[in-house]
């Protein structure tokens, strides 16, 4: 059992260090294309990528017996609602490194983690001290990391933040749509739901941006990474290594994706921040490590 917490905290490490990586060909796509063009195709090839996942795991449950699973219509209205949600969150966080670093961006997205909690008051969950602790953490964070010494903030870390909120909200959402569903009906629902927000995506690049096979060749690289490996990879890594893992293990692990983000945006980009931002990322991170160990 040991081995098996081992190697499921080893495999969240992964995918933390997948989805920080991220940001920087986020950015680095939207060289060549627009960000919703850039949404748009990432998260067709996302949907695409989890196909072969879904056809072994019906395989493997029908072999063993196992229900029929999630009726059509609920997985797609389930899928319209999540996907919605979601696109509303990767919109806002892709126009908003036009006008921020990659850095700046891990970090503020990451605030959903202490998010989560707030707003599940609203749900009737109760918030602890851990909590209270971690939003004043981030709050001060944010605030170093964000707001100007003439009190200005950039408008790519406000679109960020919004950003954030509804990241908390699709975090909610999925909780109140999963239980009761299997490892085969969570990934279908995942699939779902990347087909949605990319084709929100589409149909609002399409109507915003130009739209050409030249820019979306050139920018093939991070594409393919941001969809293969950021949603297809990773999710699928997350989802194994979730069955094994600690929850709160895996709340923590996975907000390293900011540090890796901050990583990445250095050595690739050459993205450097001042000492005073450093110090909110610190804050901002302890934040969300303190909200996840004492919830």
């Amino acid at each position: 059992m040991h081995g098996r917490l081992l190697k499921a905290d080893g495999l969240l490490l992964l995918t933390a260090l997948i989805w920080g990586a991220a940001f920087v060909a986020q950015r680095m796509g939207m060289e060549h294309v627009g960000p919703f063009t850039f949404n748009g195709v990432r998260f067709m090839l996302g949907a695409l990528a989890l196909q072969p996942l879904i056809w072994r795991m019906q395989r493997t449950r029908a072999s063993e017996g196992g229900a029929s699973g999630l009726d059509s219509s609920r997985l797609i209205r389930c899928g319209l609602l999540a996907g919605t949600v979601l696109f509303a969150g990767a919109a806002l966080q892709q126009v908003g490194m036009v006008y921020t670093t990659a850095g700046k961006a891990g970090f503020i997205t990451g605030l959903y983690v202490v998010m989560v909690p707030l707003f599940g008051l609203a749900l009737g969950q109760r918030a602890g001290l851990g909590t209270w602790l971690g939003v004043a953490a981030a709050a001060v964070g944010l605030y170093l990391l964000s707001v100007n010494e003439d009190f200005s903030i950039a408008f790519g870390d406000v679109l960020e933040l919004i950003g954030a909120v509804f990241w908390a909200g699709h975090v909610l959402l999925i909780g109140r749509l999963s239980p009761g569903m299997d490892a085969t009906d969570a990934v279908k629902l995942a699939s779902a739901q990347f087909l949605m927000c990319s084709l929100l995506s589409l149909g609002v690049a399409a109507a915003l941006e130009p739209v050409t096979l030249a820019g979306i060749s050139a920018a093939a690289v991070p594409i393919l990474y941001g969809g293969l490996m950021s949603v297809g990879v990773a999710y699928t890594l997350q989802v194994v290594a979730q069955r094994d893992a600690n929850p709160a293990h895996a709340a923590i692990i996975l907000s390293l994706e900011a540090v890796f983000a901050a990583l990445a945006g250095y050595f690739v980009l050459g993205e450097v921040l001042a000492l005073r931002a450093l110090i909110g990322c610190g804050l901002m991170l302890a934040g969300m490590l303190v909200s996840q160990l004492r919830p």
